[in-house]
């Protein structure tokens, strides 16, 4: 069940929706997740857990699972570059020529009939760590992707997550209270907070390091923790108002 609403936020009217894209709209698990694992033992020699994965992952700055590598490879003591790190991930992530790439595991989570829906009711943008290629690969030709007016990719922008530009980009001189920003990482909220964007948390029990994870995410104001980013239906609901929705 969603984390219950703050009284705080009752007067909420988003007419702005954003999304984060990994574990958000998309079933990570098998790529980057497992990409990352596969990526530090093959650099350090040393086997890693998902458990172990998430507790980096809950540090700032790691959205970029590029620098989560390099930072972790270095911690388990090999030194590791940012560049050494994001060339070996690729291996993993896109392939090689003698191994097939964990890309192909790629699985979008949200049908395009829910993004049509959403997008009858509010303005829908992406706001995302992926770099553009890794982007079109999996949205390129889905259907869902029409309906978002604006993506922002790592490319796009010249500060990455936490930081907030690419929730600025979208916004530009709108009033943050308008939007919503819907993400699964500590650096998304981070993001929202100083955008002054509300936030709520794709996180689901059970998941590793859910009990730390959830509080960090309630300390930094997300207006609630939901499991899937359908969820967002229920939380929408209980924001909405009779009064007329401008656009």
């Amino acid at each position: 069940m969603p984390h219950p609403i703050r009284k705080s936020n009752s007067k909420l009217h988003p007419e702005i929706l954003i999304f984060d894209v990994d574990g958000v709209l998309v079933d990570v698990r098998h790529t980057y997740w497992r990409s990352a694992i596969e990526t530090v033992h093959h650099l350090t020699g040393k086997r890693v857990t998902h458990h172990e994965l998430h507790r980096w992952k809950s540090k700032p700055g790691n959205n970029d699972d590029w620098q989560m590598v390099a930072s972790w490879c270095t911690a388990l003591g090999h030194p590791t570059t940012y560049l050494e790190a994001q060339t070996a991930f690729a291996n993993f992530y896109w392939g090689t020529d003698a191994q097939p790439g964990n890309v192909r595991r790629e699985k979008i989570i949200i049908s395009p009939a829910q993004i049509g829906r959403w997008a009858g009711q509010f303005e829908l943008n992406l706001f995302t760590g992926r770099n553009r290629r890794e982007f079109e690969y999996t949205f390129s030709e889905w259907p869902g992707t029409a309906h978002f007016k604006m993506v922002v990719t790592m490319d796009d922008v010249e500060k990455r997550k936490p930081h907030p530009e690419g929730l600025h980009k979208i916004l530009r001189d709108r009033d943050p209270a308008t939007a919503l920003y819907l993400g699964d990482n500590i650096d998304d909220a981070l993001a929202a907070r100083d955008a002054r964007v509300p936030f709520a948390a794709i996180i689901a029990a059970g998941e590793p390091n859910y009990r730390k994870r959830a509080a960090i995410f309630r300390e930094l104001g997300a207006i609630a923790l939901l499991p899937r980013a359908r969820d967002v239906n229920k939380l929408l609901a209980k924001l909405s108002t009779t009064r007329p929705r401008t656009r």
